[in-house]
């Protein structure tokens, strides 16, 4: 394996004075990863900018906790190695992008934070930062973006039921779904008395169980309901929408069935099924993204870290 890197013969020893009494290290080598090294000034320069906010490329370091590798030399280093990994591959699969795609996402950068080319060079100078060196940056976001979609997170699949799983793990929500009803009713209004409202509501009632009339035609004949629509069409609630005496005397019926007389602050009603569907509670379809991109976002740590491991099998890599 060392064979391969007899190349290293010459890069050494531009990284040393050499004198007829000695040779003096003016460079420390701290790694050497396929045909690429990693030198005691390597690190310092991303520790700098690490720690004051220079530029960074994200890609791989969300892997890892940035206060951990700032005062962990070691795995700063494995990070670095990890760096020198992504750009090895993209040189193998020579996924190098065009210039013309570099100014197009600085073009973008500049659109999305609403300021001009000008003023971006403004702000880089004012970090230390010259703009090739920036475009430079941008150079390899862009490959090691375009590495890292083709070999991880076009392979990452979330499906719904992942993420209902997950929002029950989550919200400790017994499920991610709900029934959702629609319903007619039949109200008799109890502000003329309760008791002759009763009367009125066990005389339908009754008529509903001999089977002279179907509950829409009933509707019409006796419901009280000010809002009164055609067979007495009460509207489509998910669970937590209704009224909860209303819910709790649906909850058990098939499609097609009638409660029994039920009282709530409105009045006395006469409730029919007309349709029962399960669906995803309101609850859950409020933070379905955010739960599919936290999701994602493990998957991507794992599936990337597992790359990582992979091509460091595959590679030469030695730790001085």
């Amino acid at each position: 394996m060392m064979s391969r890197h007899m190349g290293f013969l010459g890069l050494l020893a531009a990284l040393v004075i050499s004198s007829s009494s000695q040779a003096k290290v003016i460079e420390k080598i701290l790694a050497i990863v396929n045909d690429e090294i990693i030198t005691q000034t390597d690190m310092q320069r991303f520790k700098t900018k690490l720690s004051s906010g220079g530029l960074i490329d994200e890609a791989i370091i969300r892997l890892v906790d940035p206060k951990v590798i700032l005062k962990d030399e070691k795995a700063l280093i494995n990070h670095l190695i990890d760096e020198r990994l992504v750009d090895s591959e993209i040189k193998k699969k020579g996924l190098a992008v065009t210039v013309e795609r570099i100014e197009q996402e600085i073009r973008n950068i500049t659109r999305r934070n609403g300021i001009s080319r000008a003023q971006l060079k403004a702000a880089l100078q004012e970090k230390g930062v010259n703009f090739s060196e920036y475009q430079d940056f941008v150079r390899s976001s862009l490959e090691r973006q375009s590495l890292i979609e083709k070999e991880v997170s076009s392979k990452i699949k979330i499906s719904d039921d992942d993420v209902s799983s997950f929002y029950v793990t989550q919200m400790g929500d017994k499920t991610a779904n709900v029934f959702e009803y629609t319903m007619s009713h039949i109200l008799f209004l109890t502000n003329k008395g309760e008791k002759e409202a009763h009367q009125r509501a066990r005389l339908v009632q009754d008529k509903l169980k001999a089977g002279s009339s179907n509950f829409e035609t009933l509707a019409s004949q006796f419901s009280e309901d000010p809002n009164f629509s055609q067979g007495g069409l009460l509207g489509t609630f998910k669970s937590g929408e209704m009224l909860p005496e209303i819910e709790l005397a649906v909850r058990a019926l098939s499609v097609g069935e009638t409660t029994g007389v039920v009282k709530t602050r409105v009045g006395l009603h006469l409730v029919k099924v007309l349709k029962k569907t399960l669906v995803p509670s309101p609850g859950f379809e409020a933070k379905k993204e955010e739960l599919r991109e936290a999701l994602f976002a493990q998957a991507f740590k794992k599936q990337l870290r597992n790359w990582l491991d992979a091509k460091r099998h595959d590679s030469f890599i030695r730790i001085n």
